[in-house]
C-alpha cells in the first residue's frame, strides 16, 4: 500500500521518527479503529486519528449533537447541532484529512450487534460515560480478540488503560481485563456522570489525546503498551501516575472458572452510546 506523493507530503514529519517512518505510516494507513462515541472523548481520538492517517475510522453513536456538547465535544461545531453525531464527526474527519474514510454507524451498540460490529476493525476505543457500553464493548473485545483502548473522565480527572485479556504478557499471565479492575457495576444512580457534576472541558481533551496516542502506537508498535497499567491523570494537582494492574484468577469473564461465556449477559440491558 503505497504513499502518494501528496501524502508523502501530509505526513512527513511522520515520516522522519524512526518510530514511524514508511512502514508505520502504511501501517496506520491500513488500521481500521472504531471509535465508541463522537462525544468528548471521541473528539480528540477521531481529530488525532484522521489527522495521522489512519485509513479507517468507524465511528458508532446514535446520538444527534445539542449545544450543552460544545463545551468538551470539539468535533462538532454551532452549526452540527440537531445533527447526527456520527455524521458531524464524518464531515470534521474530511475537513482536516480527506484521504481517510469514515464510517458513520447511527445506532445503539448490544449485546445483539457488538461482535459483527466490532468485528470489521483492528482496535477499539471506548469514550462512552456509562457502565453499560463499557462493560458491554470491553467483553466484546475479548471475545473478538480485539485490542480495547479505554479511557474515562471525572470533574477533574481521567484514567486510560489499554485492555488485551486475550493476550499474556511476557511472563504467559494473562493480561487483566476491565472486569480485572471493576468486577462489577456499580448500583445505578450511586455514580453521578459528567451531566451532573460537570465536568472541565480540557480534561477531556487531554485524556482524549492520549488515548489517540495509544491507539497509535498499538498500530506502529512504537513504545510501550498500556496493557497491565492504568494511567490516572489529576488536573488539579497536575499530576500523572502510573499504577500496574493485574490479571484477577477470580474475574468473571477471563477466570480460572469464567461464569461469563458469552454476551448473553448483556441482553435487554439499557446499552447505548452515551458519549462523555
Amino acid at each position: 500500500m503505497a504513499l502518494t506523493p501528496e501524502e508523502i507530503q501530509r505526513y512527513k514529519r511522520h515520516l522522519v521518527l524512526k518510530e514511524v517512518g514508511g512502514q508505520g505510516q502504511n501501517k496506520l494507513k491500513a488500521a481500521r479503529v472504531l471509535v465508541v462515541g463522537a462525544g468528548g472523548l471521541g473528539s480528540p481520538i477521531i481529530t488525532y486519528l484522521a489527522a495521522a492517517g489512519v485509513g479507517t475510522i468507524g465511528v458508532i453513536d446514535d446520538d444527534t449533537v445539542s449545544l450543552d456538547n460544545l463545551q468538551r465535544q470539539i468535533v462538532h461545531g454551532t452549526a452540527d447541532i440537531g445533527r447526527l453525531k456520527v455524521d458531524s464527526a464524518r464531515d470534521a474527519a474530511a475537513r482536516i484529512n480527506p484521504n481517510v474514510v469514515v464510517e458513520p454507524i447511527a445506532t445503539r451498540l448490544d449485546a445483539g450487534n457488538a461482535l459483527d460490529i466490532i468485528g470489521r476493525y483492528d482496535i477499539v476505543t471506548d469514550g462512552s460515560d456509562n457502565f453499560a457500553t463499557r462493560y458491554l464493548v470491553s467483553d466484546a473485545c475479548y471475545f473478538a480478540k480485539k485490542p480495547l483502548v479505554f479511557a474515562a473522565v471525572g470533574p477533574f480527572d481521567g484514567h486510560l488503560t489499554t485492555l488485551k485479556p486475550y493476550a499474556r504478557d511476557a511472563a504467559g499471565t494473562p493480561y487483566p481485563s476491565y472486569r480485572c479492575l471493576f468486577p462489577e457495576a456499580p448500583v445505578p444512580g450511586t455514580v453521578a456522570n459528567c451531566a451532573e457534576v460537570g465536568v472541565l472541558g480540557s480534561v477531556v481533551g487531554v485524556i482524549g489525546t492520549l488515548a489517540a496516542t495509544e491507539i497509535l502506537k498499538e498500530i506502529t508498535g512504537a513504545g510501550d503498551s498500556l496493557a497491565g497499567r492504568l494511567m490516572l491523570y489529576d488536573a488539579k494537582a497536575a499530576r500523572f501516575e502510573t499504577l500496574n494492574l493485574s490479571w484477577d484468577p477470580d474475574n468473571a469473564l477471563t477466570g480460572t472458572a469464567p461464569s461469563i461465556r458469552d454476551l448473553s449477559i448483556h441482553a435487554g440491558a439499557n446499552d447505548g452510546v452515551c458519549a462523555a
